[in-house]
């Protein structure tokens, strides 16, 4: 099993003004209002329940304006999709090259690794908010949909493809995976994180067994799958042909064509 990675390197200057990023100012780095509404955000889901907190809130914390927070993020909910790229943006930024010569599940295990060691800081945020959002599937299927974008940079820094055929099973299952270490992450107070990367190395044993699998059935399938295309692509052909001979007789009893308004 890989070793737990250090942190990652700190965050670069960007120009974008939907990226994350920092700018110095007077030798000082200030956080782009974008991150400014994150971290505004966490700080206010670590002191107090996750439905009390009002976008006037997040605003007021962050020293924006309502105008301006809107201008960024269109809900509560959206910034905090929005830490989901300042985690990104840290893991992404670490040094990878040491990675080359792992196998694949070392390479997976330790970029995720290199995730939770970005989230600590938010732990006690997370926490309070995972527990307040159990209960709302819509918000849990929203949050699903940015982490499938998260995760496909995840895979990608560890030099696993997510295209093809299986790409979007792979993906959704390295979701899933991840989902289920953080619970065990959130409760695991221990600094060497056993629980956790006893959770997240099982979990990554446990889809790489069910890819082969999957694997194994595509291909077992693969010439019912072919002769299907080839049935449809037959039916579909007798019914043009089937179409056109109609238009022919219909316009063989219409010498102005297949369109009876046409005789007007």
């Amino acid at each position: 099993m890989a070793k737990r990675p250090g942190s990652p390197k700190p965050e670069t200057h960007e120009t974008d003004t939907n990226a994350v990023s920092t700018e110095v100012v007077s030798g000082e780095t200030k956080p782009s209002p974008r991150e400014a509404a994150v971290e505004a955000l966490m700080r206010l889901a670590a002191e107090q329940p996750w439905n009390d907190i009002e976008v006037g809130d997040i605003a007021r914390e962050a020293g924006l304006s309502l105008a301006e927070l809107r201008d960024l993020f269109p809900s509560k909910g959206a910034v905090l999709g929005g830490l989901s790229r300042i985690i990104d943006r840290k893991v992404l930024e670490g040094d990878n090259s040491d990675l080359a010569d792992e196998p694949t599940r070392e390479r997976l295990f330790d970029v995720l690794m290199r995730r939770l060691d970005a989230m600590t800081p938010y732990k006690d945020a997370l926490r309070r908010i995972s527990y307040a959002l159990r209960g709302d599937p819509l918000s849990m299927l929203a949050l699903n949909g940015v982490a499938l974008n998260s995760h496909r940079y995840m895979l990608a820094a560890a030099g696993i493809n997510t295209e093809g055929p299986l790409g979007r099973l792979k993906l959704q299952g390295v979701v899933i995976a991840f989902a289920r270490t953080v619970e065990v992450w959130l409760d695991d107070d221990d600094p060497a994180l056993a629980r956790t990367m006893a959770r997240l190395d099982k979990e990554i044993r446990n889809g790489e067994r069910f890819m082969e699998r999957a694997d194994d059935a595509r291909r077992l399938t693969a010439p019912f799958r072919a002769l299907g295309r080839s049935l449809l692509d037959r039916g579909g052909r007798a019914r043009r042909a089937r179409h056109a001979a109609d238009d022919r007789n219909e316009d063989a009893g219409n010498p102005l064509g297949g369109d009876p308004a046409a005789a007007i």
